[in-house]
């Protein structure tokens, strides 16, 4: 007979009848083919016999020992049932015990995770304020850099004005143009860490709303295993939910939801560590750009007054250059005479060697000779044009020369009339407009 297969925790009591099925008792059945039977041809379709009394027995021990191995077997399947009733309670009773530790465990895990959570999104919180007020002092630094700036390029547009000779690049603006640059170099270094700051600020609210989040999902979960763990056998929120025990696709394992909140926790962290190493960078970029703005205001002024003392001494320098270049003028232009008169003088024998050579070249037939007379000719005019040639590039250098001279003599003649408007444009104009350069609060962004 078939028999119920049963998990069991322990082996079973031992039984009075042993669980098996007893053996079956073979007997010996008397055939009822006799030459006294009733068989034969008279009985066909009929069954006349009558059962023998060794059948008649026969039946009733099978029937016995059919009704002894039932109760057997009823008695086997009463008794294993009472004790898999009794396994199976114990082993609910603990499983349910168990589940309830895990589910406590799982609300102090969750607790736990869930305070860290809170108290990084109140220092990210705190942190994001503090960067906002450097945020502030940036943007106030910017906006303090206008005036220098406004400054200088006035200093250069007034510098612009000067006449020749006294529009060069001097040293005065060289430091105007460093000063200029210095300005737009820390202008673009408070625009980019503005943007910087910006955007870790942006970082630190993404940050503290992923945190946020999970903190909220904490929450959420902690609500839920709090009121799971509040559940017992006779709650009457309970009931059957037969699909809830498969795991779904998209649930997490333990190591990776702990892992998310590593991470989350752990990229919080280091963004908040990112924003305070920004904060000292700002207070040190803010320091250090306007002490540097002030020397090199310093370093401009120092320079207009070195300046003013070199035009004093330009203009006295410039009258004896003026006076030998009036001399050397006089002496390249009898220079030029020179050469224009020798370039004249070599125009005769050119064109008489050159007439000698056409003259020659309408001889007849063989007479068409390349004898000692035509090398000669011809060597006589290469060399005539060779002198030519280096007379009048030496005349051209002269003329160049010349008009060189003449020009520096416009340009100091020119010099020494602009040199008081040179001294008016850098004492009165320039320097009087520097006196209202930022002070170094103003340039660190504290006013």
């Amino acid at each position: 007979m078939a028999q119920t297969d049963v998990l069991l925790t322990k082996e079973p009591a031992p039984q009075t009848v042993p669980a098996c099925e007893l053996p079956r008792k073979l007997y010996d059945v008397a055939r009822n083919t006799g030459a006294h039977t009733s068989s034969g041809l008279a009985t066909a379709g009929f069954r006349s016999a009558k059962y023998l009394a060794d059948e008649w027995f026969q039946n009733c021990y099978a029937r016995y020992h059919q009704a002894f191995a039932d109760r057997d077997q009823s008695e086997q399947q009463r008794h294993e049932s009472h004790q898999l009733a009794a396994e199976t309670e114990a082993l609910a009773r603990r499983s349910q015990e168990d589940s309830t530790r895990k589910v406590g465990a799982r609300l102090q895990d969750t607790h736990c995770w869930k305070s860290e959570l809170q108290q990084e999104v109140h220092e990210l919180a705190a942190e994001t304020d503090l960067l906002l007020a450097q945020k502030q002092r940036l943007q106030r630094a910017l906006d303090a850099t206008a005036v220098p700036f406004s400054i200088t390029t006035d200093n250069l547009q007034c510098r612009e004005h000067r006449q020749h000779p006294d529009l060069v690049r001097d040293f005065v603006e060289m430091e105007l143009l460093k000063e200029a640059e210095l300005i737009r170099n820390i202008q673009e270094l408070l625009k980019r860490t503005i943007t910087q700051a910006v955007n870790q600020i942006r970082l630190n609210r993404e940050h503290k709303e992923t945190c946020e989040m999970d903190w909220s999902d904490k929450v959420e979960a902690y609500n839920i295993d709090q009121t799971c763990a509040l559940y017992h056998n006779q709650s009457t929120e309970v009931q059957f939910h037969p699909h809830s025990a498969k795991f779904e696709e998209s649930a997490s394992t333990h190591e990776t939801w702990a892992g998310f909140t590593q991470d989350n926790l752990h990229r919080a962290e280091r963004e908040r560590l990112a924003s305070a190493n920004l904060r000292v960078l700002v207070d040190c970029i803010l320091r250090d750009t306007a002490e540097d703005l002030r020397l090199q205001c310093d370093a401009v002024n120092l320079a207009f007054e070195r300046r003013c003392e070199e035009l004093e001494d330009a203009r006295h320098k410039l009258e004896n250059h003026l006076h030998k270049t009036l001399r050397e003028i006089t002496d390249q232009e009898h220079n030029i005479a020179m050469l224009k008169q020798a370039i004249k003088d070599k125009e005769a024998p050119l064109k008489v060697a050159q007439t000698r050579l056409y003259q020659r070249s309408h001889r007849p037939n063989v007479e068409l000779c390349r004898d000692a007379a035509q090398f000669r000719l011809v060597s006589e005019v290469e060399e005539l044009n060779t002198s030519l040639a280096a007379l009048k590039e030496k005349l051209l250098e002269a003329e160049q020369s010349l008009r060189n001279l003449e020009d520096t003599r416009m340009h100091l003649e020119k010099d020494l009339a602009v040199k008081t408007n040179s001294l008016f444009i850098d004492r009165q104009k320039c320097m009087a407009h520097r006196a209202r350069y930022p002070t170094v609060l103003q340039l660190a962004g504290y006013q």
